[in-house]
């Protein structure tokens, strides 16, 4: 079967890493976690005492940031493994922060093209289908409430042993996260016109993936036709 590529959009905590994760193994497919990466600059730029607000030094930063993304899930950062570090409520927020300036998405892209040129790769992120793979074959903007977005950080929080935020806290968290990704002037939060939108809100991550299923295999027959 033709290889195709996978784009996955939507808001913070909508499950779009999970979901990519187990779609990835069924097919065989890399799952290239964009958000990841803006987590590892916002954890470096945390640990090196870089602003968020200051876009040439974040730019610097970038450019000695060497971020590794590996087939089974783990995300390294100039060899470290910080797949974990990265997950921390803190990092959330400075990862949106550092992801509005112009030239660290822009540099952030074209690592992102880069990789997905081979095809094969299921990314997702919040600009994938509209700015880093518009040709992708499947476009997905995959959402839910605020409420079960913020029951879900939680629940990830606390099988991970990461406290200290209370689940009205996340919601609120979730609440200004997504106005910032939403409202920022470069490479806004938005859902491409051609992409499919799937509410997964009342829905089983199971559920979530037999409905993209479906319109992967009917995407890799159009491609063998």
């Amino acid at each position: 079967m033709r290889r195709i590529n996978i784009a996955i959009d939507g808001p913070s905590a909508a499950g779009k890493s999970s979901i990519s994760a187990m779609l990835a193994e069924k097919y065989g497919y890399i799952h290239l976690d964009t958000g990841a990466m803006y987590r590892c600059l916002g954890l470096n730029a945390l640990r090196s005492g870089v602003s968020d607000q200051d876009e040439e030094a974040l730019c610097r930063l970038l450019a000695e940031t060497e971020i590794e993304l590996h087939t089974d899930g783990s995300v390294y950062m100039n060899g470290e493994d910080v797949s974990k570090a990265i997950r921390a409520d803190e990092v959330s927020m400075l990862a949106s922060n550092v992801s509005k300036w112009k030239n660290v998405r822009a540099e952030m892209v074209r690592r992102q093209q880069k990789m997905a040129e081979a095809k094969g790769f299921i990314m997702d992120g919040r600009d994938i289908g509209t700015v880093v793979l518009t040709d992708a074959e499947v476009k997905i903007f995959l959402t839910a409430s605020a409420e079960a977005r913020a029951k879900r950080r939680w629940l990830q929080n606390q099988a991970a042993g990461i406290t200290g935020h209370t689940l009205e806290e996340l919601r609120d968290e979730i609440a200004r996260r997504d106005e910032q990704d939403s409202g920022r002037e470069n490479s806004p939060l938005k859902q491409a016109e051609d992409a499919v939108l799937v509410d997964s809100s009342d829905l089983s991550k199971e559920e979530v993936v037999e409905i993209i299923s479906a319109l992967v295999d009917r995407a890799c027959a159009e491609e063998a036709s």
